[in-house]
């Protein structure tokens, strides 16, 4: 795989910040269950699937692995933004901030490989999660009250949007759209609790 192609891949999947409406995806139907508290959901093991189309190109590839919403260790906690960060849990057995882990095997261009990505998700008292990058920066605030969720991110002349749904008890999908100059791709997620 191309240096170029797995910087796509890999700003495709952790680029995306601020709640609202993404232009340019569809409604998605109604919204799933609802979701009072996103850690106390997201909290635990999943399956991970995704799909890769990049319109630019014509390619299309997948990843398939696990993720791991896990009770983030308060030493690590310092290294998120030091705005009312909990440095211990209160909440969700000890978790009212989570680490996100995936890992798996990325499917794309021909070229077959382990792949990898880390988020931090603290909780709100509302039920919402801010997520941050691994190493502190804002990505964007997490709303899976109504069952559903957006979100938008600029990135220079870049514009990245999230769309996601709840689709029962164990499971939610995501939609990630990307556009700029040169970009032009969609990631389909799916997860489901292990």
């Amino acid at each position: 795989m191309e240096p170029d192609e797995l910087r796509r891949y890999h700003e495709a999947v952790a680029t995306f910040r601020a709640p609202g409406r993404a232009p340019g995806l569809p409604e998605g139907g109604r919204a799933g269950p609802v979701v009072p508290d996103a850690l106390g959901f997201l909290h635990g093991r999943w399956r991970l699937d995704r799909r890769l189309v990049d319109h630019a190109t014509a390619c299309s590839g997948t990843f398939s692995g696990t993720a791991q919403f896990a009770p983030l260790a308060a030493a690590m906690i310092t290294t998120v933004s030091s705005r009312d960060v909990p440095r211990n849990g209160s909440d969700h057995g000890g978790a009212a901030v989570l680490s996100y882990h995936e890992q798996g095997e990325l499917r794309f261009r021909g070229h077959r490989g382990s792949a990898s990505r880390s988020l931090i998700y603290r909780g709100r008292p509302d039920g919402t999660a801010d997520v941050f990058f691994a190493d502190g920066r804002e990505f964007y605030l997490l709303d899976p009250r109504s069952g559903s969720w957006r979100g938008e991110h600029q990135c220079g002349a870049d514009h990245y949007a999230v769309a996601g749904q709840v689709l029962g008890s164990g499971s939610f999908e995501e939609r990630w759209r990307v556009r700029g100059p040169d970009k032009d791709y969609e990631i389909m997620t799916t997860l489901v609790r292990a």
